[in-house]
């Protein structure tokens, strides 16, 4: 195998591929590896003459690395090895050609080991006259001289564009790729007026930062100076959209450049920035706080290839990367409700940093998600400015791969490196991006290689960090001059022309400093846009009583009859059998519903009301605890069955998805659903409260606070499960002191409640509302299956939310201790309070923490004058709702009842769970501890340790 080294240059996994499908189908391969194959074949029938060849050799069982490859040495003993040495040139230009590729503006790049060579294919100067049948391969016929076919792979792809794509295992799409690659790209030359298009975007994007610099010296607007090709390259993709069907393109982006593209992009008004700027704007704060300019959301209509298309920047935090799955969940809701799932309508265009997409995991997270059922939203069009610092750190600081990229490959998305200095190569890059995403719907990858003018802010001095690079920087000219001059050189612009856009350049840019009036862009209102627009703000009555919820007892039995139909032929599981008898009983004999009775009762009306409801999250169809079965499987197929779909005609069907592994992404995608669809109820379920901790970041920037800063109400839900049940500190607590500390203002519901009718009228008020909050619910795990966390059925066909449960055992006019809770802890006072007859101490459950229901609360406490008031909670004293209750009961509230301040949230050890739980119990009574009922604190302790 000597002979054959120069194959340690080859892919070897795609090579066998390659062979497997020449073994089907010998055609299904190109000329050049059908003649390889053929001689391969050969050779193993007859190798070494009549010798039979050892187990193990041969071309295709050696090693594909290049590591620890023998000496590579030329072959000539017969053409064929030859036609062979071309044909892995031509595939190593295609898998590597990007490494070399002039990709970079401002200085030369690493040597990434390449090897391109000719003798690293053991050919030389000495063939260069040579004809090779394999130029065939790249369309230069048969006698194709090796010169012209190295002067081909140079001139495709290592010029200002590296194309990475080889890694895509779809033959379909791969030579798709390849043949945009190698004939397209050499054949693109865009109109004059094309051009002229391209010079004018980038003079806007000059103009734009000319003017704030100008008039704004020194206050932060994190320019795009150095990426100015941004703009050319989002007028390209829109334009080139719009004409292959393109209706919407939503815009997801950080900072850098952010003003460049409201203005120039969006249609934002130079006036409008220069007010912001200014600080003369006076936004609506009726709402909220506000935002800085940069992470202001905008929208507007814009005229591409004689249509209409609509562009919306959605409005993001300064955590990088974080808007990334709220644009996708946007856009999901709008193909969802708008476009009947017509992937080719709506565009996601997703704008990185190179540090942050190579830094951030929800990068990651997003990208698993591309091609997921429950989250496809038809490919993204990812482009990274990258212009090689983040913030003060080199690139070689910030990364461990070749290219901030990488992450594209784990979905065989390509990627397409391009030097931000030639904005015709960019505009090329962008046109085939957005091409190759409405043919496949699949993600694609811009790398636009780029610098920062100024610092990570204009204020900021990068020469402190980056003095070799930033002394280059400073007398490099920027892309729009670099292109006039390349225009002028080639005579594709005459000097007249290029002199006169030059004037316009200067006369534009002194109009804006003269202030000159634009003319805003005209909008017309979608569908949902006035559904938003027919909302109101809430305002602080709302919240003391709410809406009528209740639904119609048809309803209940058409929900009831779904839930306990199966189709013919469908052959359920013996224990899925006894839950449909359960519900069964439940719905149409007892009438008496239990928690994930009452919750798929909320979602059933819903959607017979023509409501969407969307529910996702870690085994949510089933339910982390086995008690939702919304979806059923039969038990010989595993065919799925969603009961909620066969209510009744015209009903809208139930959208429930397991996600992937994922909190902070798939909650930021259920966000984006939300901000989207007003009219749609959207669910993310955690699959133990805690876990919501990593997705952190969402709820602090997006959840709680977008009314404030963005004036955008949101209805999302977020069920975590909660409560102690001696499943140790990961599995217990939700964390709901961290959500009453994030809520003011009423910017946020927060609930823990008791009863499956409360849970089911709270779910249905988030769109009975004339308004729209964020809902998160401390959700049960034990009192699922507790026989008195039930709710009869009247409950649901009538009434509403509740905010406060009162105390139907105990005496009022006995009462002298009240004992103030939050869900689950309920059940166990309740239990002693009963056992032990004490009619002289009354609980009361708060169901909603906030907004705070006073009005409700102080007529339930009015009933008990003489009473002192204790809170009670099973969480430790510096966790759960104490310190929050002291904001509004300082004064009525004689001490908490809770465990100790803990660092950690529960114990890990049940035995010692039972003893503080029990312990809780006896100090709230006032009684030892051994007195103390515990058969349910003990029972449900035991069934926890099943359900962990």
């Amino acid at each position: 195998m000597d002979a054959y080294s120069y194959i340690a240059n080859a892919h070897g996994d795609y090579i066998d591929q390659l062979y497997q499908t020449y073994k089907n189908d010998p055609e299904a391969v190109d000329f050049g590896w059908r003649k390889f194959f053929e001689g391969f074949d050969f050779s193993q029938q007859y190798p070494d003459g009549d010798l039979p060849q050892a187990t193990g050799e041969g071309v295709l069982t050696q090693a594909a690395s290049t590591n620890d490859a023998g000496q590579v040495r030329a072959v000539d003993t017969v053409s064929a090895d030859k036609e062979t040495q071309v044909r892995n040139l031509i595939y190593a230009f295609r898998s590597r050609g990007h490494l070399v590729a002039k990709t970079n503006p401002v200085r030369e790049r690493k040597d990434r080991k390449a090897l391109l060579s000719l003798s690293d294919f053991g050919l030389s100067d000495a063939d260069l006259d040579t004809p090779f049948k394999n130029g065939e391969v790249i369309g230069l016929g048969t006698e194709a001289k090796l010169r012209d076919i190295l002067a081909a792979l140079q001139k495709v792809y290592t010029r200002t564009i590296g194309f990475e794509y080889m890694y895509i295992r779809d033959p379909q799409i791969l030579d798709w790729f390849r043949e945009k690659v190698e004939k397209d790209s050499l054949s693109f030359n865009p109109s004059i007026d094309y051009k002229k298009r391209i010079l004018s975007k980038l003079n806007e994007a000059v103009v734009f930062e000319n003017f704030l610099h100008t008039k704004f010296l020194g206050q932060k607007r994190f320019s795009l100076e150095g990426g100015e090709t941004t703009i050319p390259a989002l007028d390209a993709i829109i334009q080139r959209g719009a004409e292959l069907g393109v209706e919407e393109v939503v815009i997801g982006m950080a900072h850098r450049g952010r003003l460049n593209v409201l203005a120039n992009i969006m249609g934002k008004t130079y006036e409008q920035i220069f007010s912001e700027f200014e600080g003369t704007a006076v936004p609506d704060l009726t709402m909220g706080d506000g935002d800085v300019k940069y992470h202001m959301g905008y929208s507007s209509q814009v005229d591409a290839a004689g249509r209409t298309v609509n562009l919306k920047l959605a409005p993001n935090p300064s955590h990088l990367e974080a808007v990334n799955p709220v644009v996708e969940g946007f856009v999901r809701a709008k193909l969802d409700h708008g476009y009947a799932n017509d992937y080719t309508k709506m565009l996601p265009i997703l704008i990185h940093g190179d540090a942050a997409l190579a830094g951030q995991g929800i990068g990651f997270e997003v990208t698993q998600m591309s091609q997921l059922e429950g989250y496809k939203t038809g490919g993204t069009i990812h482009f990274v400015i990258n212009n090689q610092v983040g913030f003060t750190t080199d690139f070689e600081d910030a990364r461990s791969s070749i290219y901030s990229t990488d992450l594209a490959k784990i979905i065989d998305a390509p990627v397409i490196h391009v030097n931000g200095d030639d904005p015709e190569a960019v505009v090329f890059a962008v046109r085939l991006a957005t091409e190759y995403r409405q043919q496949f719907h699949t993600d694609i990858f811009i790398d636009m290689v780029c610098y920062r003018r100024h610092g990570h802010n204009e204020s900021d001095e990068p020469k402190f960090t980056q003095p070799t690079l930033y002394n280059i920087i400073s007398k490099h000219q920027n892309p729009r001059e670099v292109y006039n001059a390349t225009l002028v050189q080639r005579g594709d612009v005459d000097a007249e022309l290029a002199q006169q856009m030059d004037k316009e350049f200067r006369d534009t840019l002194q109009a804006r400093l003269d202030l000159v009036k634009q003319k805003p862009l005209p909008y017309n209102y979608q569908a949902l846009e006035n559904e938003w627009r027919s909302l109101r703000r809430s305002k602080p009555e709302d919240f003391e009583q709410s809406p009528e919820t209740g639904i119609s007892e048809e309803v209940v039995a058409k929900v009831g009859k779904a839930l306990t139909t199966l189709p013919e032929g469908f052959r359920p599981l013996k224990q899925i059998e006894k839950l449909l008898e359960e519900r069964k009983k439940m719905f149409f004999e007892t009438r008496v519903l239990n928690w994930a009775a009452g919750e798929l009762l909320a979602y059933g009306s819903l959607l017979a009301e023509k409501h969407i409801v969307r529910v996702s999250g870690q085994d949510v169809q089933r339910g982390t605890f086995s008690h939702r079965h919304a979806v059923l499987h039969d038990a010989e197929t595993s065919a799925p069955y969603n009961s909620l779909n066969y209510i009744g005609e015209g009903q809208e069907k139930l959208n429930i998805y397991n996600s992937l592994l994922s909190e902070y992404g798939v909650l930021g995608f259920e966000f984006g659903y939300a901000m989207a669809n007003p009219t749609a109820l959207v669910v993310w379920e955690a699959q133990f409260g805690d876990f919501a901790n990593g997705a952190q970041t969402m709820i602090d920037q997006f959840i709680v606070s977008s009314e404030s800063k963005w004036q955008r109400m949101n209805g999302v839900v977020m069920l975590l499960p909660h409560g102690y049940e001696g499943q140790g500190p990961e599995h217990s607590n939700a964390r709901p002191e961290r959500f009453l500390q994030l809520a003011a203002e009423n910017n946020i519901i927060v609930a823990n409640m008791t009863t499956p009718a409360n849970f089911f009228h709270a779910l249905r008020r988030q769109l009975m509302w004339e308004f729209r909050k964020p809902l998160v619910v401390m959700s049960p795990k034990s009192m699922l299956r507790h026989p008195l966390c039930v709710s009869p059925v009247e409950e649901f066909t009538s009434g509403n939310f509740r905010e406060v449960l009162g105390d139907v055992y105990a005496d009022d006019k006995k009462v002298k201790r009240v004992l103030l809770c939050s869900g689950k802890v309920y059940f166990d006072l309740l239990e002693e309070q009963q056992k032990s007859e004490r009619k002289d101490i009354a609980i009361v459950r708060l169901e909603q923490l906030h907004p705070f229901p006073k009005k409700q609360l102080d007529a339930e406490l009015a009933k008990y004058p003489k009473a002192k008031v204790y809170w009670v909670q099973e969480e430790p004293e510096n966790m759960g709702y104490w310190n929050y209750l002291l904001r509004f009961m300082r004064r009525e509230l004689e001490d908490v009842i809770s465990r100790k301040p803990s660092a950690s949230p529960a114990t890990g050890y049940n035995k010692v769970h039972i003893k503080e739980q029990k312990e809780l119990v006896a100090r709230a009574f006032d009684k030892p501890r051994e007195e103390v009922a515990d058969s349910i604190i003990k029972e449900t302790a035991a069934k926890a340790q099943k359900t962990d």
